[in-house]
Order: structure tokens, then sequence, then C-alpha cells
């Protein structure tokens, strides 16, 4: 029996993991040497805020597949869901 972790798991946490790279790759340039003049004392906040604008576009392209399974595993899920309602509606129509 293998663990096989839902799309929903795995969508979010490479999400995060580019999030992250984005936020150590724009913290190293932000108090790099030779950007420090450039860029002054960056606040904490401006590079998070960096780091997000740059990882939503990564992410949009980069998990493109992992959205795809994400998304069809919701949508099964859903159709469960209604066909259990539809199959509770008949019984107590039944009754």
């Amino acid at each position: 029996m293998s663990f096989k972790p839902s799309a929903t798991f795995r969508y979010t946490a490479m999400r995060l993991g580019i999030f992250a790279g984005c936020f150590l790759v724009m913290w190293g340039l932000a108090y790099s040497p030779m950007l420090r003049s450039a860029l002054g004392n960056a606040n904490l906040f401006w590079v998070v805020l960096l780091a997000l604008v740059v990882s939503a576009p990564l992410s949009f392209v980069l998990l493109r597949k992992q959205r795809e399974e994400m998304a069809v595993q919701v949508a099964e899920r859903v159709d469960r869901a209604k066909e259990r309602l539809a199959a509770n509606q008949s019984q107590e129509d039944v009754v």
C-alpha cells in the first residue's frame, strides 16, 4: 500500500516552495553588498511583497499540471457529493 499525497497538498507544497525560493533570492538581492546602495536597507515587508509578486506568475506557469490534477480531484469529489445528495433525497421521497 503506497501513500500518494492529494493533488491539493502537492500543489500547495510546491507553491510554498516556489515562494520560499523567490523570497530567498529577493532577500539575498536586497541585502547583497552590490545592490545595497540601490535598494537601501530594504524593509522585510517589501521583500516579502516582491517575492509574492514574482512567485505568482512563476507558479501559474510552472504548476499548470498540478493545478489541472487538483481541479480533476475536486470535480470528482463534487460529483460524488452530488450523487450522495441525490440518493439521500430520493430515499426521503420514498418514505
